[in-house]
Parts: C-alpha cells; structure tokens; sequence
C-alpha cells in the first residue's frame, strides 16, 4: 500500500499531538474512566457515557485528523468529517434520544465488551509497552483507542440500538488495523477482532430483527 506519507513521518504527527495536547489526552482518558466506573456502578448513567463517547470522536476528529494529519495525509479531511459526523450520531442517538442502554452484566457479549475498554483505558501503557517512547506514540484520544473504547461500549448496549453508529467505527477499526501493520503498532491489531465482533453483533441483530 503506498501513502502519502511516512513513518517517521506518521509519529512526528503523534509527537506534535502529545506534545501540544497531553493535558487533554489525560483529561479524555480520566472523562473515559468516569463513565465506565458510573455505568459500572449504576447503570441509569448510559447518557453519560455516549456524551463522553461523542467527545472524543469530535476531538479525534478535529484536535488530531483536522489540526495535525491534514499536514501529512491530505484524506484526513476526509476522515475528519467522519469522526465529527460519528460525533454528531453519538450525540443524537445517545444523549438526545437515549437509545444507547449500557450495562456491564448479561452474557458473552459483555465479558468481550468489558475486555475491549479496559483494553482502551490500557491503550497508552500497552503501546509503551511494545516500545513506543513518548511523545512519539498514539495516547488517548487519537483515532485507534477511541474506536476501540467506542466499539467495546457497542457490544456492551442493549438491543436493540441504532446500526447508525457502528458503520463508521467498523470502517475505522479496518483502516487503523492495516496501520498497525505498516507503522509497527501492534497495539492496534486488537482493531481488527474489535471490527469483527461489531459486525458479527450488528448482524445478529439484523437476524432478530427479520421475521421468520
């Protein structure tokens, strides 16, 4: 796959991010911990967690793709307009609608979800782990740990709830996956199990929804 731009290229752009924004990722990441505690504690607060949800695909959208990918990947406006357009749905059919109903209990499905945002939460530490030295490695609020907190919250609603709000973060979690492979990453090849699982629910879904 030939990009426009590259790797060294690619963590320079996570450096300048860090760099100027580390006080907000560390606020995104403790706003994340919030709602899954409150959730995990009291369910009635699912309106809390997709407005925290909605937040950091609109930051993703505009603080990284729109303000820092743009001046290496001219198709990061195109991912920018994604992210807020996931915002936006996050927004109307979570906190305004409140068809997004989070528990932390009930089957299978819940013990992957569970997995998936703590594996979020672990995001910063578990790319360090891998070697990733800050500033130059992805932290809370870029692209991949958000789509992987946002589908593990997915897996976690009940149905039924809107597919509206998966297409985008299943498109992402293929393209930030393939990243994972060129850029060395390997924190993100949990984006490609995470798409799968989505798509696999959405479909279960849609297979309930049609009568026999």
């Amino acid at each position: 796959m030939n990009l426009p731009f590259t790797r060294d290229q690619f963590f320079d752009v996570l450096a300048a991010y860090n760099q100027s924004l580390w006080p907000a990722a560390l606020a995104l990441w403790a706003y994340a911990v919030a709602a899954t505690v409150a959730v995990a504690r009291h369910h009635g607060r699912t309106r809390f967690a997709a407005a925290m949800l909605a937040v950091h695909w609109l930051w993703a959208g505009v603080a990284y793709h729109a303000v820092f990918f743009t001046t290496i990947n001219p198709a990061a406006w195109l991912f920018a307009t994604l992210f807020v357009v996931e915002g936006g749905l996050l927004v109307w059919f979570g906190v305004v609608h409140q068809q997004l109903r989070f528990s932390s209990t009930g089957s299978l499905r819940h013990v992957a979800a569970w997995t998936l945002i703590i594996y979020a939460l672990l995001y910063p530490v578990l790319a360090g782990a891998e070697g990733h030295v800050f500033p130059r490695t992805p932290t809370f609020g870029v692209p991949c740990p958000t789509t992987l907190l946002t589908i593990g919250w997915l897996l976690a609603a009940d149905a039924p709830w809107p597919p509206a709000v998966a297409w985008i973060p299943i498109g992402w979690a293929v393209v930030g996956g393939s990243a994972a492979a060129l850029f060395g990453v390997r924190t993100d090849f949990m984006l490609w199990l995470a798409g799968l699982a989505l798509a696999g629910s959405l479909s279960a879904s849609w297979r309930d929804r049609v009568p026999v």
